[in-house]
């Protein structure tokens, strides 16, 4: 539940509805036909038109001063529970809204389950309405986005749509109890097993008894039964640094079917799940996304930085949960003034800023070529790379069966070249699917 309202957010636009495009042809004419005519009932018609054609053009544009309170119910539910979303709307302002249109801006992953999310009404200075409906909860964080708003002025001629946002969220409780790391690490303290040998929890090795190794790594036992002095050594745990990288390329806005969340959507929601599993670690945590923009954000540990790791995660232009338009899609491959591909200039950015020690975590659906030779591109450039992938195919038709089946092939080729591949059904926990990198330590 949230009291906090929220102001208005980001850049009003303003348009124009057409409603009285016909009336100044309508007056025209009929000033014209009273002239020829000879009949002043027509010229006060056509009187009455002008002054219908004039008044939209004197109406001034509102401008609307709104409030949003979202009160949620319950706070914490669990998977498949019922949640009621009750969200408030109030004009703060002195003037009337005479046509305000509300559409809360219900988090991407959850489906509406009864009721509406949207309202059409009235409001005068200091008056406000509720729209109250119903979600059901899946397994993750979900962040609403911001609820869109559309106020006309009293003629109806000129309308202006902006965004109200309140920084609201539904937790169901499913964190993941830990991510499955690749033995390289950088050189400090933490709980990533390694292929090093030292001080640990686990057996490593048994090797020769040095001058200067503690007492405490013989092994006595060993000792007391052949007289060979030996040394235990145990793997090593340090800390990783991680960057959780999103793949948010037009070709990722895929979905099994359309009610469904799209394949970029799930890929939000596993990386968030995934920093807050990385950052209780505690590792080393970043950011990055590529696609319609770059998005990047260095490793770093502590709480602000974990604040600051999910809130790009929601406001971040490269993370959009709206699918591209068309002319975006279309102009995916375009090239900068130095001729490069736009995307091949983001991955190498991404690329430049890893060291050899850094891990990446890399979130596709796998729907195309262009996602297997990414991965692998990070993996040859001297990467560590993890591959986590949500299923967004289907068996409901012939072309979902096809691509399915590329998608299986592009797994199989992942893993045979030593990239472990975590193939994830978004209808399951994303614990279950990390669980089977849990082999993958080289």
């Amino acid at each position: 539940m949230t009291d906090d309202a929220a102001r208005l957010d980001g850049g009003p636009i303003v348009r124009s509805t057409g409603r009285w495009r016909g009336i100044v042809a309508v007056t025209l004419l009929a000033v014209a036909a009273g002239l020829i005519a000879k009949r002043p009932p027509l010229l006060l018609v056509g009187a009455v038109g002008i002054a219908f054609a004039a008044y939209p053009r004197l109406a001034a544009v509102p401008e609307p001063e709104l409030s949003v309170t979202r009160r949620i119910a319950p706070d914490s539910p669990g998977v498949g529970d019922a949640v009621t979303v009750r969200t408030t709307i109030r004009n703060e302002g002195e003037s009337t809204l005479f046509d305000l249109r509300v559409v809360d801006g219900v988090p991407a992953m959850l489906a509406v389950d009864d009721g509406s999310p949207r309202c059409a009404t009235a409001l005068r200075p200091g008056g406000e309405t509720t729209v109250t409906y119903r979600v059901r909860a899946r397994a993750g964080r979900h962040r609403f986005q911001p609820t869109t708003v559309l106020c006309r002025d009293a003629s109806g001629a000129v309308e202006l749509e902006t965004a109200v946002t309140a920084e609201d969220t539904i937790e169901c409780a499913a964190r993941i109890p830990a991510v499955p790391l690749r033995a390289r690490s950088s050189y400090r303290t933490g709980p990533l097993l390694t292929d090093d040998g030292g001080r640990g929890l686990e057996f490593h090795s048994v090797e020769e008894y040095r001058r200067g190794d503690p007492a405490s790594r013989i092994d006595w036992r060993r000792y007391a039964r052949t007289g060979e002095l030996t040394s235990v050594t145990f793997r090593l745990e340090r800390l990783a640094d991680v960057i959780v990288c999103v793949d948010a390329r037009p070709e990722a806005y895929r979905a099994s079917v359309d009610s469904e969340p799209h394949a970029v959507a799930h890929a939000v929601d596993a990386a968030g799940r995934i920093g807050d599993a990385l950052f209780d670690a505690p590792h080393r945590v970043g950011l990055a996304a590529f696609g319609r923009e770059l998005c990047f954000l260095a490793p770093d540990t502590g709480r602000d930085h974990a604040i600051r790791f999910q809130r790009r995660l929601v406001s971040d232009p490269a993370l959009d949960l709206s699918p591209p338009p068309q002319a975006v899609r279309a102009g995916a491959d375009a090239v900068d003034s130095n001729g490069t591909p736009a995307l091949d200039r983001q991955l190498s950015t991404i690329r430049s800023r890893l060291d050899s020690s850094t891990q990446l975590v890399l979130i596709t659906p796998l729907c195309d070529d262009g996602a297997h030779r990414i991965a692998q591109r990070f993996e040859l450039g001297g990467g560590v790379v993890t591959v986590v992938s949500p299923d967004a195919t289907t068996d409901r038709t012939v072309g979902g069966r096809l691509a399915r089946l590329e998608r299986d092939h592009r797994l199989t080729a992942l893993r045979n070249a030593g990239i472990p591949v975590a193939d994830w059904e978004p209808t399951e926990p994303l614990g279950a699917a990390l669980a089977t990198l849990e082999g993958w330590r080289r």
